[in-house]
């Protein structure tokens, strides 16, 4: 009897067949059943060891004083909550040719003082690795690179020589004998990650591992391997820009949506000590269009400029175009200034960009954005020393969001001396001389302020 069978897996969702199906019925998805032999029996014998034999009272258990590993990059241990817990297992997502392997490498040098850090590479060759570190002018010696894509010679390693940090990169090169598929399959992301993740937990070390993304834009592989995993960080940013946003989507161990900012030289990735100030260096003067807004991603609020743009146009269904805004968020937003406000952008092609490269997801941008379309509209500039937020409903009226005092001292910081703000936030504002806060209540309280002088 044969010790192997055939089986169809999704690479989408992981949804298992007997046979070929054009379509997954799982996750409808076409064309992604892949044929893929299944040892009988494989991963099963044995027991994994526990790592308690029975259940322990929670208040016996004796908390672990041990500070976390500092990178003394700052915009990354932000990210981390404050640097790597031990016995965590870190996904660093992000697009091709990003910057993911580089930063990566950076942080792992900056640890590797004082204790041995292993750097597991199945992409590059020791050689194309010894080439990175040059030009990234890294050089130590606890800082160990094994270049292997099998995963019982990476366990033999780490079992040998008990890293306190290790780095795969990447989980889609890697394979294990276990199971008889090709590297980069779910079967084998799923395993490889989940052996790495025991290996975490029962070492004490911290491990990164390295994940490619589709070209949607989520992470390849199984959707479980995000749920497996302690912490997901993504890195982001246009490659067309030097600007880099260090993004964490979870976090067991600290601030989900903290963001750690970078900009990409030569000598790698460098920290961006002011970033506002570094995204609004260009900001064109005396343009219609153009708005300032405090987004606060995490911890940190973020001025960024908001640019807008409406033309006239010949085809019958005008065009609806934005970078680094939801393109629905845009369309909602043009139907309440066309039904509320009285602005008329059915012959009008609009274009909403976040000057940058940045991504803004919060609803904190939506006056920001009305503003700038508004300006466009009417061809007027605003005032370059307003900054904008607030968020708008489908009714017109401008509603409170959060953390308006930290929004209102970042930009005080940065020489802006008036706030345009939901009314119900102005009362969070301390008072400051030189500086004025006016808090509207609908849209027709923003258009009054800025543009009916």
């Amino acid at each position: 009897m044969a010790d192997y069978r055939i089986v169809f897996r999704c690479q989408q969702c992981g949804y298992v067949s007997p046979k070929w199906l054009g379509r997954c019925p799982e996750c409808q998805s076409w064309h992604s059943l892949v044929e893929e032999t299944v040892l009988k029996g494989s991963g099963r014998k044995g027991k994994a060891p526990a790592l308690s034999s029975e259940p322990v009272s929670i208040d016996d258990i004796a908390a672990d004083a041990a500070p976390r590993i500092r990178t003394g990059l700052k915009e990354w241990d932000r990210v981390l909550g404050g640097g790597l817990t031990k016995g965590s297992l870190v996904l660093l997502a992000g697009d091709p040719g990003i910057g993911k392997s580089t930063l990566l490498l950076q942080a792992l040098s900056r640890m590797s003082g004082g204790m041995q850090v292993l750097y597991v590479s199945g992409e590059e060759s020791l050689q194309q690795l010894k080439s990175r570190a040059l030009r990234l002018g890294i050089s130590s010696p606890d800082l160990h690179i094994f270049s292997e894509t099998s995963l019982e010679a990476v366990m033999d390693v780490i079992d040998r020589s008990q890293p306190r940090v290790i780095a795969v990169d990447s989980i889609q090169t890697m394979h294990t004998r276990f199971v008889d598929v090709a590297p980069g399959s779910i079967s084998q992301v799923r395993e490889c990650a989940s052996r790495l993740m025991r290996a975490a937990k029962e070492t004490g070390a911290g491990v990164f591992i390295v994940g490619h993304v589709t070209k949607e834009g989520a992470i390849a592989g199984p959707r479980a391997l995000e749920h497996l995993v302690d912490t997901v960080l993504y890195l982001e940013g246009d490659r067309t820009h030097t600007f880099r946003l260090l993004r964490a989507v979870k976090n067991r161990f600290g601030s989900t949506n903290e963001v750690g900012v970078f900009e990409m030289k030569e000598t790698g990735l460098e920290e961006v000590a002011n970033p506002s100030q570094f995204l609004l260096a260009e900001r064109p003067t005396g343009v219609s269009g153009s708005v300032v807004t405090c987004s606060v991603e995490g911890t940190r609020p973020l001025l960024v400029e908001v640019q807008a743009l409406a033309s006239s146009t010949g085809w019958t269904q005008p065009r609806r175009t934005s970078m680094g805004v939801d393109s629905n968020r845009l369309s909602l937003l043009l139907a309440v200034l066309e039904k509320k406000a009285g602005f008329n952008f059915a012959q009008q092609d609009v274009f909403v960009n976040i000057a940058g490269g940045v991504r803004l997801f919060e609803p904190a941008a939506d006056l920001a954005m009305t503003t700038a379309l508004v300006s466009t509209y009417l061809d007027r500039p605003v005032p370059l020393d307003i900054v904008v937020w607030g968020e708008v409903g489908l009714a017109g009226e401008v509603r409170g969001v959060g953390h308006s005092a930290t929004r209102a001292a970042e930009a005080f910081k940065l020489g802006f001396k008036r706030c345009i703000l939901p009314h119900s936030n102005v009362d969070q504002i301390p008072r400051e001389p030189g500086v004025e806060c006016m808090g509207v209540r609908s849209l027709h309280d923003m258009v009054e302020i800025l543009f009916r002088e």
